[in-house]
């Protein structure tokens, strides 16, 4: 008995030596996928405090530490202004984005009406469209509606997003409708259940998808840079570009506008990461 007892104490030891192995491996795979994420960012950050005769010395940490790459950046160059229009359009779009995507998402969960499936199905295609596809159509139709050059061609294009629409719906679909139902038997319609009820508990949701879409407006490139030639409308991305091609050799400059560019982004993910997280994990999407 006491043999048969210490073997299968000894299993059971061997059993959590084994699930602890595959748990510490991934583990160790983590940070080691992390570390080579995160070191390019590091690089950027510590090199934008270089010199120019230093900045490609392949030393992580500054031997010259210096603020005159920031300085220059804002004075010589407009970076300013390009950093505003970046951050107009942006929040601009993620405004308007996150209320038609919210009343669309509503009416497609909670709505009966004929077609309604098929006009999911039809937005939740657009996903397999890739951009460069319709951007030569996207471009033609601006230009007939004189959209270009100006802040509303760069933000009506950009108002629409299916994912933003899609992930919402999944969210309505799991709310309780007995609240919904309360509200009607109270008197409510529909935009004032929507209003008072379904908005105030989208919260996470649309805290989220506001960060997703900042970001993806904040890093937008093609669109403005076939949509507009007027330099006050230059946008961060298209100011680092062409900084990059005027300042080809002088990299500490490029390195500290890009530096510029991605602080208030990174700041954003890391403050408001928690709520990324919740939300995939409360849309419903299995």
């Amino acid at each position: 008995m006491a043999s048969d007892t210490l073997t299968t104490g000894g299993g059971t030891r061997t059993g959590r030596r084994r699930t602890r192995s595959p748990r510490a491996g991934l583990t160790a795979l983590a940070v080691v996928l992390s570390v080579i994420s995160v070191l390019p960012v590091l690089w950027m950050l510590t090199s934008s405090f270089k010199t120019r005769e230093t900045v490609t010395d392949g030393k992580l940490i500054p031997t010259d530490f210096t603020f005159d790459n920031f300085v220059y950046v804002f004075t010589e160059v407009p970076f300013a202004r390009y950093l505003w229009n970046s951050f107009f359009i942006s929040a601009v779009i993620t405004i308007a984005a996150l209320f038609f995507h919210s009343m669309a998402a509503y009416a497609l969960a909670r709505l009966r009406f004929p077609g309604r499936e098929k006009l999911f199905g039809a937005i939740f295609a657009t996903l397999l469209v890739t951009a460069p596809v319709v951007l030569i159509p996207l471009f033609m139709v601006a230009r007939e509606l004189g959209l270009l050059d100006s802040y509303a061609g760069l933000i009506i294009p950009a108002i629409f997003n299916a994912f933003g629409i899609f992930l919402l719906r999944q969210f309505y679909l799991g709310l309780p409708k007995e609240l919904e139902e309360a509200a009607v038997i109270d008197g409510c319609g529909h935009w004032r259940v929507y209003w008072n009820i379904v908005l105030p508990m989208s919260r996470p949701i649309l805290s989220a998808l506001a960060i997703f879409f900042f970001l993806a407006n904040w890093n937008a490139f093609v669109w403005p840079l076939v949509a507009t030639s007027d330099q006050d409308l230059t946008v961060v991305q298209l100011g680092i570009a062409s900084f990059q091609t005027q300042y080809t050799s002088n990299w500490n400059y490029i390195l500290a506008a890009a530096t510029v560019a991605a602080l208030p982004m990174l700041i954003l993910f890391f403050v408001f990461q928690r709520q990324i997280v919740e939300s995939i994990k409360t849309s419903g999407i299995k």
